[in-house]
């Protein structure tokens, strides 16, 4: 496994003081990020990723890039899925990486991980390259989705699929008014109990305001030009899935 440092800029436009805010906030909460992970969803963020792979149906020897990796739970996912397929796994955060480059290497993975630290705005990688690419809790804090979006349609291969797992907003009450209680009071009081990290975590629901819900995300989706768009809530719509296939 190799981990390789490429230096991008957002174009130096006013994205940039968020772009490095979120970097400051994710190399803090590195050392805790599985673990609040678990707290935060109850867990159920693994159960989300599984139904993710399930509606993927990777076949062996198929590769795939995980932009906003983080500690690779999903990089690790993949590469286990293909059996012998390369999987690429870019984040911005170094400590995330590190966190993940030993948990890949726990895994006996490093042969077929590679992780790089990068721009999801401006990927490193070369047209048509991969099977799938994926974005995992990642689309919400990058300055321009589309642009992501547009990057990970270049790199996959006509064909390929583009997956995003994402936090989400539910719709129904009762259950939409106790969530947001939960997200937007409780969740801070908790990463600082568990995490010392009060303010990281009261930007969190700070990050899902602004961030389009499951029917715009799935127009968006659309509008970048991918085919035969899916959209699934989960867990009463507090995460969704949106799969989308790059045109032949």
């Amino acid at each position: 496994m190799t981990i390789e440092k490429t230096t991008t800029e957002v174009g130096g436009k006013s994205n940039k003081p968020k772009e490095q805010f979120v970097h400051s906030v994710f190399e803090s909460i590195a050392g805790n990020y599985d673990l609040m992970n678990d707290i935060l969803s109850f867990r159920r963020h693994k159960a989300w990723r599984k139904f993710a792979m399930k509606k993927m149906s990777m076949k062996h020897g198929d590769s795939a890039v995980d932009l906003c990796c983080g500690t690779c739970d999903w990089s690790i996912a993949l590469a286990e899925a293909s059996e012998t397929g390369c999987v690429m796994g870019l984040d911005f955060s170094a400590g995330m990486l590190e966190v993940g480059r030993r948990k890949v290497e726990e895994h006996k993975l490093q042969n077929r991980i590679s992780l790089v630290q990068g721009n999801a705005m401006e990927l490193p990688f070369g047209d048509n390259t991969y099977d799938y690419a994926t974005i995992g809790f990642g689309l919400r804090n990058v300055p321009d989705l589309v642009q992501v979006l547009n990057e990970m349609k270049r790199v996959v291969k006509p064909g390929g699929m583009i997956v995003c797992l994402e936090l989400s907003k539910p719709m129904k009450q009762p259950f939409k008014g106790i969530y947001y209680f939960y997200f937007q009071r409780v969740l801070p009081l908790l990463g600082k109990l568990f995490a010392k990290s009060y303010e990281q975590y009261k930007w969190l629901p700070e990050s899902l305001a602004l961030f389009p819900d499951r029917e715009q995300l799935a127009t968006i989706f659309r509008e970048t030009g991918l085919k035969r768009v899916e959209s699934f809530p989960l867990t009463g719509g507090i995460a969704a899935l949106h799969i989308g296939l790059k045109e032949n």
